[in-house]
């Protein structure tokens, strides 16, 4: 499995607005769906069920492009080239040979263009366990209140994120609940370093125009703490979809959802837009982390890593650490250097 890069930059918070749009500049541009050929249509694998997949297939004809969904199989060539790691996974985008109204045959899986994964768990060698193919970005909520904002878990989270190179987009529920000052008190720190905020009510459809225009035409993982208003927020965005309320997993609470199945759940508003109902990611992003690489996932430590005196400094008791001197120069926010402690620690979240 190919090592994850580090988000590195020794420069100041203005360049992580270069680095999206250099990041959207090279994602931005989604791939037509393909005109039906003698035998082949494109399409989108929306789940695994078992030996089976769900594919969303896609043709463009003179009347637009035209959806329908097919249980497919692999074809035994594609079988025969698998190695250790994950063949096909939610989000890969695959040709297939239609068998009848609903069946088909996957002859071909295209390159992909990012992964959430982890080390498949049982083996000793390197093995990619693809969650997710294709994500583009992620977008974590929380409830302003009700239940109160647990920032340690969306630390953690955003070290997940950043490890997988995915950007991150931060929505605030419920605001109708509280004055929108004392929920930009809660998460300005997050905006300050560079992550975007959304402050939002699905109750009063708060920011659902500016939630639709980040989602659109792209794959975009949904995740955070149970009761926050995920799906209350999705089902306001489009009510066809009708989720239960509580229906989108949640990603972070511990000992659930086992399950390594994800599921995409198309919107209606762009040719490719999806949402991402995904396993437990708790267990996905800090396996391979090393003690001296968790700081580059930290964005507000990057201008001053680089100035430690150690080169493998942890930030956390080496003499000379710059990431020490600015968070006692009020540089960098105690709360979010707690985290990394303990995260560094492996301490569990409370």
């Amino acid at each position: 499995m190919a090592r994850r890069q580090k988000f590195r930059t020794t420069d100041m918070y203005e360049e992580y607005e270069d680095i999206d749009e250099a990041y959207w500049d090279r994602r931005s541009s989604k791939p037509k769906p393909k005109k039906a050929s003698a035998d082949l249509i494109s399409g989108v694998v929306l789940r695994s069920l078992g030996h089976h997949y769900e594919v969303r297939t896609s043709v463009e004809d003179e009347y637009g492009v035209r959806h329908h969904v097919r249980l497919c199989e692999v074809r035994g060539r594609l079988l025969q080239e698998r190695t250790k790691d994950t063949l096909i996974a939610a989000g890969d985008r695959v040709m297939i040979k239609p068998h009848g109204a609903d069946k088909g045959l996957i002859e071909e899986v295209e390159p992909r263009q990012s992964v959430l994964s982890r080390q498949q768990p049982g083996v000793n060698v390197p093995a990619e366990d693809v969650i997710l193919a294709n994500p583009d970005q992620a977008l974590i909520v929380f409830a302003v209140t009700r239940p109160d904002p647990h920032l340690r878990m969306l630390d953690r989270f955003l070290v997940i994120a950043e490890a997988n190179l995915l950007p991150t987009i931060i929505c605030v529920n419920k605001i109708d609940l509280v004055d929108i000052d004392y929920a930009k008190q809660i998460f300005s720190p997050y905006e300050k370093i560079g992550y975007r905020v959304i402050y939002a009510s699905a109750e009063d459809s708060l920011g659902l125009e500016e939630l639709e225009a980040i989602l659109t035409d792209r794959i975009t993982v949904v995740t955070g703490p149970s009761g926050v208003g995920k799906s209350s927020l999705i089902n306001a965005l489009h009510p066809g979809l009708a989720l239960d309320i509580g229906n989108l997993r949640d990603f972070m609470n511990k000992g659930k959802h086992t399950t390594r199945t994800a599921q995409l759940l198309p919107l209606p508003f762009g040719a490719w837009t999806y949402i991402a109902d995904t396993p437990g990611i708790r267990e996905l992003g800090l396996y391979d982390i090393e003690p001296d690489e968790l700081g580059f996932y930290f964005r507000e430590f990057a201008p001053y890593i680089h100035n430690c005196r150690f080169p493998d400094c942890t930030h956390d008791h080496e003499p000379g650490c710059a990431v020490r001197a600015a968070v006692e120069a009020g540089d960098i926010h105690p709360e979010r250097y707690e985290s990394y402690l303990r995260l560094l620690r492996g301490e569990e979240e409370e």
